[in-house]
């Protein structure tokens, strides 16, 4: 594969003074070992990370379009030339980036930068790179997960202008049994995407079609190495170990500075889409209208009319355009729409969803807006179906309605933050609180008296069933006391009592709780001598209560006397 970079500079950026100023800028970008426009591994070369393949990309077709000559406005820190995390700020159509894809791009870079902050990612390399790979995912054709609408797939590495990498992933990914193909937004390829990829969303996915998954997995991808990325090496190293081309690294490097002097969002699906790729030797058709002096097509001429009275001829002025701002971009506050109290018992399902209303400043509701819902703090709960987080376009009266949560087995209390996926505006919290199970009934499993001799152990353990509402009472913590009375619950220092790991006297066992079934069986009952009727008490959160009696007594010899023989002047009868 032949790559054209410079082949078609958009908006005019094909001139000397460009060139030149690219070339300057870019002049240390030859790494070791790269020469002319490619650089191919071998076959089965060993990455570092132990996996064999070419590149991220299998050094797959790109597209070539350049940045405009004009950069977008530059925000108020520009000047600091940050290179992690420059604020946003408005700029012309290049510098948009569908409000999805930036998110990604964003909570990827946080991601490494706790992680990985040796590496120094700057979202804008990954916007760089989803720009030059996929046209940040065609414009932001993505979903409200952020999975492409459909497959982005780059040809077959058939080894016929491109690399030979046969298929590695029975066509999971690609659909192609016989060769891989480079797959999503950030055109990761089979073979590397099995080592390389991440589940960015919490869904408990890793998939390349998703761009949160993508974006943190090529953040993992340029960070490997120890590379720091704010020195001129390490990124260079980075950027041509996603595709071993110079053409490729001066490409992704120039939108890289592009994107840092500004960029804003854009809403999904409405993102600029090049159109200049490496595998296309043909002329591509304009992207841009044609200018004032571009010939038009030949008509019928129409007849001469009067010359009108030479003056001096008054210019129109072009009207600038005023955009029409987005759903998103009208929103100024969320707030609460009625959302009940949130509370379940552990392993339940909430009966209540939280429901969230976008507004704007003036209190409008803002439809076709999506929010996105993020379960955080110490808990185990989550929205059904085992996500940390939802997102939820609002409805036309501008609500948003999270999936149900559900309760894991952590009691406490935790918070669901809403907020709005493309626009920094202050979230909204909602506590939530998970209690412990309870049970309101205990039974005994068993009607067979307990009883003991002294200094003896009893036959039979105590077992019982909980239950609430009539219900299996599963996971319910209870505490079993051997007490003094039945109007006096303090622990017995006399009696029956359990044996602790090391076979010491215990009277009180704490930490209990019942299994699946309800069911709690204790543990075995020795007698000291202390003869008597006793009592066991257990008691589970809930209220529930049984209590039980022991008994210890010296063995019955009654039973055990001879028997009166006959006389032995008896005779037998007739």
């Amino acid at each position: 594969m032949t790559a054209h970079f410079g082949r078609r500079l958009r908006k005019g950026a094909a001139t000397t003074a460009v060139a030149a100023a690219a070339v300057a800028a870019l002049s240390a970008s030859q790494a070791p070992a790269v020469t002319g426009g490619h650089r191919t591994l071998a076959t089965g070369q060993a990455t570092p990370d132990g996996s064999t393949d070419h590149s991220a990309t299998g050094d797959s077709p790109y597209y070539t379009d350049l940045p405009p000559l004009s950069s977008p406005n530059p925000s108020p820190s520009d000047s600091q030339s940050p290179s992690i995390g420059t604020p946003v700020s408005v700029g012309e159509a290049e510098a948009g980036i569908p409000a999805t894809i930036l998110d990604a791009y964003k909570k990827a870079e946080t991601e490494l930068a706790a992680s990985k902050p040796g590496c120094n990612l700057p979202w804008q390399l990954l916007a760089a790179i989803g720009k030059v790979e996929s046209g940040q995912a065609r414009g932001g054709q993505v979903d409200a997960n952020g999975t492409t609408t459909s497959k982005i797939l780059g040809p077959a590495l058939d080894g016929n202008g491109f690399a030979l990498i046969k298929d590695t992933d029975k066509g999971q990914y690609d659909g192609n049994s016989t060769y891989d193909q480079a797959v999503g937004p950030m055109q990761f390829i089979p073979s590397t995407w099995a080592w390389a990829g991440r589940d960015g969303n919490g869904d408990g996915k890793k998939d390349p079609n998703n761009i949160y998954d993508a974006a943190l997995a090529a953040g993992h991808y340029l960070c490997r190495n120890d590379w720091n990325l704010s020195t001129d090496a390490g990124l260079r190293s980075a950027i041509l170990s996603y595709n071993n081309s110079t053409d490729y690294l001066n490409t992704v490097l120039s939108w890289l500075e592009y994107y840092r002097k500004g960029t804003h969002s854009v809403p999904d699906g409405t993102g600029t889409v090049p159109s200049g790729r490496s595998d296309d030797n043909s002329p591509s058709s304009p992207t841009t209208p044609p200018s004032s002096s571009t010939p038009s097509t030949p008509s019928t001429p129409s007849t001469p009319s009067t010359p009108s009275t030479p003056g001096t001829p008054t210019p129109t002025p072009t009207p600038t355009p005023t955009p029409t701002p987005t759903p998103t971009d009208t929103v100024a506050k969320l707030a609460d729409a009625g959302t009940a109290k949130l509370i379940a018992m552990a392993g339940d399902q909430f009966s209540k969803k939280i429901s969230t209303s976008a507004e704007t400043s003036a209190g409008k509701a803002v439809g076709k807006v999506r929010i996105r819902f993020t379960i955080v703090g110490t808990t185990d709960a989550t929205f059904v179906g085992g996500e940390k987080l939802a997102t939820v376009t609002t409805n036309a009266s501008g609500v948003a309605v999270a999936p149900a949560l559900q309760a894991g087995e952590t009691t406490g209390d935790f918070t669901v933050r809403a907020t709005v996926v493309g626009r920094t505006i202050a979230g909204l919290d909602y506590a939530a609180s998970v209690t412990p199970r309870v049970a309101d009934t205990l039974v005994r499993t068993s009607t067979t008296a307990l009883t003991c001799t002294p200094g003896g152990e009893f036959a039979d353990q105590v077992e019982v069933k909980a239950t609430e509402n009539g219900a299996v009472a599963d996971k319910v913590a209870a505490t079993a006391t051997l007490i003094k009375a039945a109007d006096d619950a303090t622990e017995n220092d006399k009696g029956p009592y359990f044996k602790d790991a090391d076979g010491k006297t215990v009277r009180t066992l704490t930490g209990l709780a019942t299994d699946a079934d309800g069911l709690l069986k204790l543990p075995k009952l020795y007698a000291d001598d202390t003869t008597g009727t006793f009592l066991l008490r257990i008691t589970t959160t809930g209220g529930a209560t049984l209590t039980v009696e022991l008994t210890v007594a010296a063995a019955d010899t009654s039973s055990s006397s001879p028997s009166a023989s006959p006389s032995p002047s008896a005779s037998p009868s007739a």
